[in-house]
């Protein structure tokens, strides 16, 4: 195994081909930051109930929502997201999609379609943290692993976003490496760029899990 910090993977090849590709920015968000987004965010979501099938079977245990109009203070969150993660020829999906896992919820692996998102995904991680992990379809030994702490911000673009499948583990699976990462509740808000050929404005479905 190679890696070290906040990402580790199969060796080090993949960890150079991922390089750039897959990157966690720890303390991106200050604990005011977190703050502010998850009260933004709470009322919206405790209306809405868990569920436990998804329309592409990829999320389990999970409510979310997809956000257009934010508060000032969350609106300048959002523009240092962009401005960290996105070039500035990509022009990004005009709603933001917030998903919230219980402690027992997880994402299955999968490859967001390319219907619905272009190359660059990024998500910022709060209350809880969770490991992501990336396995290339075609090479299931070559395989990266995330560890997304609460204020964290996870950039995936280019090879990681299209060739490696991302799941975020459940639970019991939670490990990286060694180290235990006990999953409680967690809330990703996520922003995408938009698809190639896609004129301003959102996709005909609802966006895929990250």
């Amino acid at each position: 195994m190679a890696g070290s910090g906040l990402v580790r993977g199969a060796g080090a090849a993949v960890l150079n081909r991922l390089r750039g590709a897959a990157v966690v920015r720890p303390g991106f968000l200050s604990a005011a930051e977190q703050a502010v987004l998850s009260a933004e965010l709470e009322p919206e979501l405790r209306r809405r109930r868990y569920q436990y099938d998804h329309w592409d079977a990829a999320i389990h245990g999970f409510r979310e929502t997809e956000k257009s109009r934010w508060s000032e203070a969350s609106r300048a969150i959002l523009q240092r997201v962009q401005a960290a993660a996105f070039g500035p020829e990509q022009t990004l999906l005009s709603a933001v999609h917030v998903l919230d896992l219980e402690p027992q919820g997880y994402i299955k692996p999968h490859v967001d379609s390319v219907k619905f998102c272009g190359d660059t995904i990024a998500g910022l991680s709060l209350l809880s943290p969770s490991v992501m992990r990336l396995v290339h379809t075609q090479e299931p030994g070559q395989w990266l692993e995330l560890l997304l702490e609460p204020g964290s911000l996870y950039i995936l673009r280019g090879s990681a976003r299209y060739d490696f499948s991302h799941e975020i583990l459940r639970d019991e699976e939670s490990f990286f490496g060694e180290q235990r990462v006990p999953r409680g509740r967690r809330i990703s808000v996520i922003c995408r760029s938009l698809p190639e050929g896609t004129g301003p404005g959102r996709p005909e479905q609802p966006p895929p899990a990250c």
